[in-house]
């Protein structure tokens, strides 16, 4: 890393729910609203987004673990802001707290670690991986 990143560091990202990042199951009864795989992706984004600048060219940081609370809806048309706060950085491993609101309420809350890693070990790694699962075909 280029720098540590230190705590209170944060990240947004906003979207506006529509038929990209909505629930797959609306129908009549049940209305469309933000699905949660599509929350937790921005939770992601920002948080990616907020660390990068302490990164190295040859490094990235991937998600590996997520834990969110889905509070409330966020119905078709809102809009809904993202923001992730840096809490704990422990080596490699920086750990965020994650929320979102709606203009209205909060509707989701949690934590979100992500782990920096160096891109072309993790691609030789995956590129194993690919090679083995074709092996097994």
């Amino acid at each position: 890393m280029k720098s540590t990143p230190r705590t209170g560091l944060s990240g947004e990202q906003v979207l506006v729910v529509g038929p990209s990042n909505r629930i797959s199951f609306a129908d009549a009864r049940m209305p469309a609203v933000l699905a949660t795989p599509w929350l937790v992706a921005h939770f992601e984004y920002a948080a990616r987004d907020a660390i990068a600048g302490c990164l190295e060219d040859h490094e990235r940081s991937v998600g590996t673990f997520v834990e969110v609370e889905h509070l409330a809806p966020a119905a078709e048309g809102a809009t809904v802001t993202c923001r992730t706060r840096v809490i704990h950085i422990s080596g490699p491993v920086v750990t965020f707290q994650v929320e979102a609101h709606d203009g209205i309420e909060p509707i989701a809350r949690g934590l979100h670690r992500r782990r920096v890693i160096e891109v072309d070990r993790f691609a030789r790694r995956v590129a194993r991986k690919q090679d083995r699962a074709e092996s097994d075909r």
